[in-house]
């Protein structure tokens, strides 16, 4: 029987505790590691995602390797916009492009809420999808973890 490990920081969220999480979360999706970042929710997790509706760790892998392997050179920045108790929201922006090297923009809100060990049991996700020319781009940093002295996106005017 699998113990499933505490994910700090955990709720009742502070202002600092809930930046922490925010990046926590924005650093896991930009390893863009499927089964890293399905490990921050809960086993019975669920997303509404655009129009798509994930239910559970099985379903968010295939979900996100899908979502990866579309948006090629992903970079995301999130930022905290509001917390009470267990509950987080975000917005946030990601640059990514498609097969052809089209560039887009992806805008987007999500609501979180957390369980007592730091796993997000539920996630609403709403975004929007902006074509930008590669000249356009703000987000250059390698692959990876955003570099913590690159602009977030309030620094940016996003």
């Amino acid at each position: 029987m699998s113990t499933i490990e505490p994910r700090p920081p955990l709720p009742p969220f502070t202002r600092e505790t809930a930046i922490q999480k925010v990046r926590l979360a924005e650093d896991g999706w930009n390893s863009r590691n499927p089964e890293k970042v399905a490990l921050a929710y809960t086993p019975d997790s669920y997303w509404r995602n655009r129009a798509e509706f994930v239910t559970g760790r099985e379903q968010i892998v295939p979900f996100l390797d899908r979502k990866w392997k579309k948006e090629l050179d992903y970079r995301l920045i999130k930022e905290l916009w509001a917390f009470e108790g267990n509950r987080i929201a975000v917005r946030y922006a990601y640059e990514w492009h498609d097969d052809s090297g089209n560039w887009f923009r992806t805008f987007g809100n999500e609501n979180w809420e957390f369980d007592e060990m730091g796993l997000m049991q539920r996630r609403y996700a709403c975004l929007n999808d902006m074509p930008i020319q590669a000249s356009e781009r703000k987000f250059h940093w390698p692959l990876g973890r955003r570099p913590d002295d690159h602009p977030g996106l309030s620094a940016l005017g996003l």
